[in-house]
């Protein structure tokens, strides 16, 4: 084995947590599944160190990595939110924004070519939250009731970054798509 695929076999292993994963909280078992998601998030800073230490980057690794991190916090939402500890307005625009951003790449792919997609700041920082809140409300479940006020706030900073996030790719990508045709034009 090619060392260089490392941190590519430690994104497929996280997307292999993903399963047992929602399995445990869809069983309530919200401290085993908070533990394999310690997990995921150690195996998401190594992959990415070690792909960046040994520049060990590769297209599938840009594309296995995000889709690691974007299906273990969908597929966490729905899940918390079939258990009714997460509010279903909040999972829905979470789960639409991905699919906008996915359906504007295919399009943007469709009619000018490839492109190298890079998150934007909000994205991150959009991310970042979706991440906080999903473990605040396992570890919500796990210690008890938290006073419900700083998860109300977290929810709706988590909906209006995920709403500035959408409206700055749909920005940015379609100033993009206007460049290039009309690049193509002349």
């Amino acid at each position: 084995m090619n060392p260089r695929h490392i941190p590519n076999i430690i994104s497929v292993a996280r997307i292999a947590l993903v399963g047992p994963i929602v399995v445990l909280i869809l069983q309530r078992q919200f401290s085993a599944a908070l533990g394999l998601m310690v997990v995921a998030g150690l195996s998401d800073a190594l992959d990415g160190w070690l792909a960046r230490r040994y520049h060990w980057q590769s297209r599938l690794g840009s594309c296995l990595d995000p889709a690691a991190d974007k299906l273990l916090l969908i597929t966490g939402y729905i899940a918390l939110t079939s258990l009714s500890l997460l509010p279903l307005w909040l999972t829905v625009t979470i789960v639409l924004r991905d699919v906008v951003i996915l359906a504007g790449a295919a399009a943007y792919y469709r009619r000018v070519g490839a492109f190298e997609g890079q998150p934007l700041r909000i994205s991150k920082l959009n991310t970042f939250l979706q991440l906080i809140l999903l473990i605040s409300c396992l570890l919500n479940q796990m210690a008890g009731p938290f006073a419900p006020w700083p998860f109300t706030l977290l929810t709706g900073v988590v909906f209006l970054t995920t709403l500035a996030s959408g409206v700055a790719y749909t920005v940015v990508w379609s100033h993009k798509y206007a460049q290039a045709r009309q690049q193509t034009q002349t």
